[in-house]
């Protein structure tokens, strides 16, 4: 009974561990308004269990209370010139634009932020359309994160008529 002991209790120490391990961050960004660089956000990324990336996105934009922003991943990291610098839509993959999850999107197209009475708003996504490796055509790592003054209709090519570039922020590998 005792040689059996041992090893069930390897197993059960072994398999209550991994059940228990926390998502790690591996990446973050920090969202400041374009227009006077003052922050309005943050962008958390985790790898998780199963291979995902998880964003957790977070607004906080009394300016934009009640109202609905978009929000889109960018080609360039660069922020400058009032959001301008991150140029188009990051879509490693060449698929139309539209809402997250349809039949039809692209892997930047995060989508719209419902912002309460005090411009706060959140969004989680888990997807494997991500990476943070180096040299892989998912890899985020060094986008822009642009939050746009209105609502992506999901319709109109390739942006979604969201309008300006009010926030904007990189995303930056956590070493």
């Amino acid at each position: 009974m005792k040689k059996y002991l041992i090893p069930l209790a390897l197993c059960f120490v072994m398999a209550w561990s991994a059940c228990n391990k926390a998502d790690k961050e591996i990446a973050q960004a920090t969202l400041s308004t374009t227009a006077d660089n003052q922050p309005i956000g943050t962008a958390k990324f985790y790898s998780l269990a199963d291979g995902k990336i998880k964003m957790d996105l977070e607004i906080n934009y009394p300016a934009r209370a009640d109202s609905n922003v978009a929000v889109h991943f960018h080609e360039h990291g660069d922020c400058g010139n009032m959001g301008e610098n991150t140029h188009g839509h990051w879509n490693p993959t060449n698929e139309m634009h539209g809402k997250w999850g349809s039949a039809a999107y692209h892997s930047g197209d995060i989508g719209n932020i419902k912002l309460d009475a005090k411009g706060h708003g959140s969004i989680s996504v888990s997807t494997d359309r991500w990476s943070v490796k180096e040299g892989d055509v998912k890899n985020i790592v060094g986008r822009g994160i642009i939050v746009h003054g209105g609502t992506d209709d999901y319709t109109t090519q390739p942006t979604g008529n969201s309008g300006p570039r009010v926030g904007c922020g990189v995303i930056e590998a956590i070493k």
